[in-house]
């Protein structure tokens, strides 16, 4: 194994055929404070161990063990054009502003295993408390700032935080979003109550502090600032945090992961599929409530020894505040940025700015824009890599494997990229398609089937839910009838060259007259129209049919929807295209046109609240919607 194949099909085929042998020549990308006994214990499916009996840690591998070779390279860029702030931080600076919040949370009564509830904006001291109890070995639990206060005060009662670290305010398109009028509420409605919160004061909002639980960063920092904490050594299998899937009916899902596998696992994507190199910059334009953060903003860059970019603001919002489409670009050529992770979602709003602004800064650095997070149509990849001239890399994967699943491992083997496709199974991750209704598996390519896993999933995948081993096993792995397998819940094809297409989630079928459509498949028929800039497909009850197909498009010249004539015309003709791609029967009952889809500040599509709307049914929670007029748009036209 320690001469790996320049081939990724025989690369992959190690990791399924002799997983033990290949992920202990990938967990020496990292350090161990004690070496493992075992690495896979797979004796309870479709519960797993990675590395048992061995003991590291995530702080020292992101953190401490760079010091000795780049102390005084860059480790966290902090970059807000909310408030125009521009801070780096070396792997030093960073390893000192870690052990202050380190000594203050301990300070506050935080010790191993407890749990802190993280609710921040994207500033350099969300990161500070992620590293700082990695560090102390308490399991953090992010939950994306701004969240409305029930929504909080549900997380609050599942993960029972000793202590909440939280700011003043976020701040969005130049508005400021007081968070801690809601973490108050939050806290007044949940069961279970922090012992102390912990404050960072940005000065955006007024903010009211509770005698005795509330404390400010700035005066518990001051009187850390000389600390020394050293990193608590954890057994590998040891919880490092838990985060709650968005999206979800019903209780949210705290999906809990695991120390030394998640450690290897983003080591391993940084070399294999990333091809990160130490000393490069890595810019993510997530958000560190959303695991792509937690992986690709925190852990995964800096554990390779990287730069990363931890960015608060619009993609086209300058630092002064003003409209600027090409944000993102400046950053690129000022840090050399060599690797870009984003969603597809993101490129689409960039698609309706001047395509110069592509070409106005040296993106010469840039290797590869990496996007993820929900399906990449085909023109939207076009455009985006026609503009930059760098591979255009899809990649699917889900809160719950915490790393890709499919993709192209450009750093074992140069791989092309197919248009919307994200690509081929990811090693370690023994893909499969079956039947929904038989269990079947389904070998011959086109046919369209269920995403699954076959056990054990490999390191860094979610542990378990957190306090309900029961609901991971029914929710996940006995959905298929005959078969335990871990179900994605998402459609999918597979061509004959191994690649995988996403055709949308599996509770996101449209049942017209008897007739199974997935969403997907009608918005990428839609999508290719030429004047089509964004689509969201959802279906909606009908007396008659059962369902039919419901499109609302946002066009890339907004003026045409305002003229009825037009839009009559562009109506007709996205029908057509329909028509001609998939039938009479996938056609929409209608198409609605709207200058914005409601998303998530994340940037995902809220399908399931325009489908709700469209019935007539409360959309609920949408503590995470980034535009609430855009759904009022929704309803206003459907209410016509």
């Amino acid at each position: 194994m320690s001469n790996a194949p320049a081939n990724y099909a025989d690369f992959y085929r190690q990791s399924i055929d002799q997983p033990d042998a290949f992920w202990a020549e990938q967990s020496r990308l990292i350090e161990w404070h004690k070496p493992f006994d075992r690495v896979c214990n797979y004796d309870n499916p479709p519960f797993v161990q990675w590395f048992e009996g061995g003991e590291t840690n995530l702080c020292h591998n992101a953190v401490d063990r760079h010091l000795k070779d780049r102390a005084d390279q860059a480790a966290l860029i902090a970059v807000s054009s909310e408030t125009g702030l521009e801070k780096t931080y070396t792997f030093k600076d960073l390893h000192l502003e870690v052990q202050r919040m380190a000594a203050s949370l301990k300070a506050l009564g935080v010790q191993k295993g407890d749990r802190v509830l993280i609710y921040m904006p994207m500033i350099a001291e969300a990161a500070f408390a992620m590293l700082a109890c990695a560090r102390i070995g308490a399991i953090h639990c992010v939950v994306f700032g701004g969240f409305a206060s029930g929504s909080l005060a549900a997380r609050i009662e599942d993960a029972t935080p000793k202590v909440i670290v939280s700011a003043d305010a976020g701040s969005r398109g130049g508005r400021a979003l007081a968070y801690k009028p809601l973490l108050d509420e939050a806290i007044r409605l949940s069961n279970h109550k922090p012992e102390a919160v912990l404050l960072a004061n940005r000065k955006l909002a007024p903010m009211a502090i509770v005698a005795g639980r509330d404390h400010l960063w700035d005066d518990l920092r001051a009187i850390h600032l000389d600390a020394q904490i050293p990193c608590e050594w954890l057994d590998s299998t040891a919880i490092s945090y838990t985060i709650y899937t968005s999206g979800t009916t019903g209780k949210a899902k705290g999906v809990q992961r695991d120390t030394g596998g998640y450690a290897v696992a983003l080591a391993a994507s940084m070399k294999h599929i990333f091809d990160g190199r130490a000393g490069e910059t890595f810019f993510s334009t997530s958000d560190i409530g959303w695991v792509v953060g937690h992986s690709y903003i925190v852990y995964g860059p800096l554990i390779g020894g990287m730069a990363t970019i931890l960015y608060e603001g619009l993609p086209t919002q300058g630092m002064d505040g003003k409209p600027d489409g090409a944000i993102w670009w400046s950053l690129v050529e000022k840090y050399r940025v060599t690797t870009m992770f984003s969603a597809p979602t993101a490129v689409r709003v960039l698609k309706k700015q001047d395509p110069a602004l592509l070409k106005k800064y040296n993106l010469s650095s840039l290797r590869a824009l990496f996007l993820a997070g929900e399906p990449l149509d085909e023109p939207t990849a076009r455009w985006i890599s026609e503009g930059l001239n760098v591979p255009i890399i899809d990649n699917y994967w889900q809160t719950e494997s915490g790393w890709p699943i499919l993709t192209v491992a450009n750093g074992v083997e140069k791989k092309a990229s197919k248009f919307g496709s994200p690509g081929v199974p990811m090693y370690g991750y023994n893909v499969k398609l079956l039947h929904e209704s038989t269990g079947e598996e389904l070998t011959v390519p086109g046919e369209k089937g269920v995403v699954v896993l076959d056990g054990p999933t490999p390191p860094g995948f979610m542990q378990t839910i957190w306090n309900d081993d029961a609901r991971f096993v029914n929710t996940y792995w006995k959905s298929v009838p005959g078969r335990m397998v871990y179900n994605t819940f998402d459609w999918g094809i597979r061509d004959k060259d191994g690649y995988y297409f996403i055709l949308g989630r599996t509770d996101d079928v449209i049942n017209v007259a008897g007739h199974r459509l997935g969403t997907r498949e009608i918005e990428e028929s839609i999508s290719g129209h030429l004047q089509v800039a964004e689509v969201a497909v959802v279906g909606v009850a009908d007396a008659l049919k059962g369902q039919v197909a419901m499109a609302f498009v946002v066009l890339k010249d907004a003026s045409a929807s305002q003229d009825s004539a037009v839009s009559l015309k562009l109506e007709a003709e996205i029908m057509k295209r329909v028509d001609n791609d998939l039938g009479a029967v996938a056609r929409p009952a209608r198409v609605r046109f709207v200058t914005a889809l409601p998303k998530t500040r994340s940037g995902k599509l809220l399908r399931r609240a325009i489908q709700a709307v469209c019935e007539g049914r409360d959309a609920g929670d949408l503590t995470t919607m980034d535009d609430p007029a855009a759904l009022q748009q929704v309803k206003d036209l459907v209410t016509k």
